[in-house]
């Protein structure tokens, strides 16, 4: 069995000038020219990506004839908040695949978003939110002739040029497939591989990646939601790619290739501001952001903070 070690502490929770609470992960930032810019825990550790490399898939997808605007393209990388905007995007998706809600095969859920998951009855597929990369993938296979009926096997035409793509871009042949929580396969790859991928892809002269990288930045609202924090910083700062994943897993990258990749070992959110906002930095973006605010009853006591 593959173990994830503990790595380095990456934050810690502050109360009256006592560290109450830490957070342990691995975290890598790449520099322009791909060398390692700063370090924190094993860099070669092994993770699944989960949904942070939805862009990579994308670009398989667009590789493969997939014929959709940068809107709609946006939509196959998201982790989306359940929205009518999201929904109804992938219903066109799968319009132009000649396909219907039912084909799809990820799991039913309800929207992130709690407005919506609360003004929503029961899960769906529509709403769970990897709904548009698997309408996207629909859409791949029926501009290939590939079958619908199984492009969730590891072994299908899809799934392979999936497992290509990430391949090419990481430098790193992938030895395990998994299954992601929303049922479609996900390879296990190094942290450092995959910022790897990442900066790749935003460095890539080939259209295929610029058109892809270049769809999120335009519709950043479609690739999470207008207050998730993947759409505010690339709404915030132009030229910034964002991606979360589930389990704490945060990539972003910048035009000059400049990359940050980290996994928080627990997998909990709460560090998660206060470490992309420390990254950022290290790609030359000042957000601006205080820390965020330990408070006891109304008072401000302490703060998060990134230990790097």
């Amino acid at each position: 069995m593959i173990s994830l070690n503990i790595g380095e502490v990456l934050a810690e929770l502050i109360r009256n000038d006592v560290v109450e609470s830490q957070n342990a992960g691995h975290f890598v930032a790449l520099d322009s020219d791909g060398s390692i810019l700063l370090s924190k825990g094993d860099p070669s550790q092994l993770i699944y990506p989960r949904s942070s490399y939805k862009a990579i898939l994308a670009a398989a997808m667009v590789r493969n004839g997939s014929p959709l605007e940068p809107r709609l393209l946006a939509l196959t990388c998201a982790s989306h908040s359940g929205l009518s905007m999201h929904q109804n995007g992938a219903l066109e998706i799968l319009a132009l695949a000649g396909l219907s809600e039912d084909s799809l095969q990820n799991v039913k859920g309800k929207p992130l978003d709690e407005v919506a998951a609360l003004a929503t009855s029961e899960a769906t597929r529509l709403a769970m939110n990897c709904s548009g990369k698997h309408a996207g993938m629909l859409m791949a296979c029926a501009a290939n002739g590939w079958p619908t009926s199984n492009y969730l096997d590891a072994e299908h035409p899809l799934q392979l040029a999936f497992k290509s793509e990430l391949e090419n871009l990481s430098g790193e042949k992938i030895s395990h497939t998994a299954i992601d929580g929303c049922g479609a396969p996900l390879f296990l790859i190094s942290l450092i591989g995959l910022a790897r991928a990442i900066r790749s892809l935003t460095i890539s002269t080939d259209p295929v990646h610029q058109k892809v990288v270049q769809a999120c930045r335009d519709f950043p609202e479609m690739v999470a939601g207008p207050d998730r924090m993947s759409t505010i910083f690339m709404k915030k700062f132009p030229g910034l790619f964002m991606k979360s994943g589930a389990e704490s897993i945060i990539v972003a990258s910048v035009p000059d290739g400049r990359t940050f990749a980290y996994k928080v070992n627990d997998g909990g959110v709460r560090p998660r501001l206060t470490l992309t906002v420390a990254g950022l930095k290290l790609l030359g973006i000042d957000t601006n952001d205080e820390s965020e605010k330990t408070y006891g009853g109304n008072q401000i006591v302490g703060s998060i903070r990134a230990t790097f």
